[in-house]
């Protein structure tokens, strides 16, 4: 027997499925929609620290991901030109010692695979493809969710987590404030063994340059390395994640940096390019019987490696309020009111990595020595991360 209320979730991605599993094992009726005709994440990775594995525990799908993803030993920052490094985080051993989980590395689509397969586990029904929200109707007795080709669904309450374009977010708000940061991204996904031999290690690394970095880290046990270079451009200003590139171009935008980052690049079997866009952090967004979730209300640079793993944290804390609160209305406030500070402080902590990575002092070794014992020593590093990564999904107050 399932309880009251009926719960409308609109998006299909790692957030929705996340509310959708952990309201699910909690015993609610819970319908998600979703736009596309298939389920599946863009080739790419993503990184869960601590605080992100801690949360997938909660749902119970954490050891399952935890074998299909990796554990890189360390993390560390790469001169741009030199190829200079220097410690980022102990990961490994070292993660689960300080903080009871370990640092992981995860292909998107795995991620999404293991939260999709855990929802059908509990209702095999609960989710439905090719339904494109095109208007919410927001009620004192219930909410409905209007779709491309007229059809419609009735529900209690209804979680908006359809990503950053989010189209609950326009009908209940009725903004979508989005500026261009003059910053373009570029990724790809490589087959391990394109890779020279000595990048072929269970570490990530962070290359760091003045107006530009690149990240790496290895995904699926190894098999694979992901890759994203971030570059200050301002001629191009397309936000999607689908639009591919040319590697010519993408190694141009490299040039004179490191052998081994134009190794990357030159390995990729494809690149694809997109805009980075900044929304403010929302500082309201349940409203009655609808609240949002994930990049829906708190779309990040990704800069803090947190986007997911706060979609993540968001759905669990949810579960929680509605269990907690007997009036639903007054469960979404609670939720909205125990992760906004959060969230919020994630958002800006992610635009001000920005600066940290892309520091004019890094044109130099003789200046980014100076600037990394500054910024990028063992005592800022904890400032800037240790709050993350302690955060507990089950006892935080709500």
């Amino acid at each position: 027997m399932t309880k009251s209320p009926k719960i409308l979730i609109a998006g299909g991605g790692i957030g929705g499925m996340a509310a959708a599993l952990s309201l699910l094992r909690r015993g609610y009726d819970v319908e998600v929609y979703e736009q596309a005709r298939e389920l599946g994440e863009v080739g790419a990775g993503v990184q869960i620290s601590p605080n992100g594995s801690r949360a997938l525990d909660a749902l119970g799908v954490f050891e399952k991901l935890k074998a299909a993803s990796c554990a890189p030993q360390r993390k560390e920052f790469r001169l741009w030109n030199t190829g200079r490094s220097w410690p980022m985080f102990d990961l490994g051993s070292m993660a689960i010692e300080k903080y009871g989980y370990p640092y992981l590395t995860v292909y998107r689509p795995d991620l999404l695979a293991t939260l999709v397969d855990a929802v059908r586990e509990i209702a095999p029904d609960a989710i439905h493809l090719g339904s494109a929200v095109t208007d919410v109707d927001l009620r004192d007795d219930g909410v409905t969710l209007h779709f491309e080709g007229g059809a419609s669904a009735e529900g209690d309450l209804l979680i908006g987590a359809d990503g950053v374009k989010s189209t609950v977010r326009k009908s209940v708000f009725g903004d979508d404030e989005a500026n261009f940061t003059g910053m373009i991204a570029w990724r790809a996904v490589i087959p391990m063994e394109r890779l020279p031999e000595h990048m072929r290690q269970m570490v990530g690394w962070t290359w760091i340059g003045p107006g530009g970095h690149m990240v790496n880290y290895p995904l699926r046990g190894g098999q694979i390395m992901n890759m994203i270079g971030t570059i200050e451009r301002d001629d191009w200003q397309v936000e999607s994640w689908y639009t591919q590139g040319s590697i010519e171009e993408c190694a141009n935008d490299f040039a004179g940096w490191h052998e081994d980052v134009q190794a990357l690049i030159h390995a990729a079997p494809t690149v694809m390019k997109w805009a980075f866009m900044e929304r403010p952090p929302r500082q309201q967004w349940t409203k009655g019987r609808v609240t949002l979730l994930g990049d829906a209300c708190h779309a990040t640079l990704p800069f803090l490696a947190q986007g997911a793993v706060m979609s993540i944290e968001d759905g669990v804390v949810l579960g929680r309020c509605l269990d907690k609160y007997d009036d639903p209305l007054e469960a979404l406030v609670r939720y909205e009111q125990a992760r906004v500070e959060r969230t919020s402080k994630m958002v800006r902590g992610a635009k001000e990595n920005t600066a940290r990575f892309h520091e004019s002092a890094l044109a130099t070794e003789e200046g980014a020595v100076k600037y990394m014992e500054s910024e990028w020593s063992r005592d800022p590093i904890n400032d800037r991360y240790d709050w993350l990564y302690r955060y507990d999904v089950l006892t935080t107050e709500i």
